[in-house]
């Protein structure tokens, strides 16, 4: 049997009715007070936004949402119809993890003595990652990369301390040709 929601290199028991991590790519008109209806939405319903990030597309009327929401197919069909209900809300594209690209963005500002900055130095360029500031007391770090990529670095920093740390969320792509877009 086949489970088109299952990604391929998961066991299907890990999809049969467990709480699995959707992205989902949103078209939506790019206009005020569109973001807080889709944020009011996922409330309303008691469901937990895990990443959420926005931006204008190449069409400057159109913005695209990234929503990283967890819960079983049930919770993700609920979603995507509630989402279609929206009049802001042009397309809902459920991402599967094995035909996108995923990323995320971190800066994480951690403490540099003199005597640790080749050790992070070392560490920041084996995550391919740059330092982007640096002061007498601490350096920011600018990390691309999925989600487990930035969790190891972010591991790796917190023997030097760890002052100040911001994420973007996920931004998804299809792989290939397809692309999401508005419906026709």
């Amino acid at each position: 049997m086949f489970f088109p929601w299952c990604p391929l290199e998961l066991p299907l028991t890990k999809c049969w009715g467990e709480k699995m991590r959707h992205t989902l790519a949103v078209l939506v008109e790019n206009k005020p007070g569109v973001l807080a209806r889709v944020a009011g939405l996922f409330s309303r319903r008691g469901y937990n936004i895990d990443s959420l990030t926005v931006g204008v597309t190449d069409n400057e009327y159109i913005s695209r949402m990234t929503i990283v929401v967890e819960g079983d197919e049930h919770v993700l069909e609920q979603v995507t119809k509630q989402l279609n209900k929206l009049i802001d809300v042009i397309k809902v594209s459920d991402l599967k993890p094995v035909e996108t690209v995923e990323r995320e963005l971190a800066l994480i500002k951690v403490k540099a003595e003199p005597e640790n900055r080749s050790e992070i130095m070392l560490i920041v360029d084996i995550f391919r990652a740059r330092i982007v500031d640096v002061s007498p007391k601490s350096m920011i770090i600018e990390v691309t990369g999925d989600e487990d990529k930035i969790n190891a670095l972010t591991n790796l920093l917190r023997q030097f301390g760890i002052k100040e740390m911001v994420r973007t969320g996920k931004v998804a792509m299809i792989r290939g040709p397809k692309i999401v877009e508005k419906k026709k």
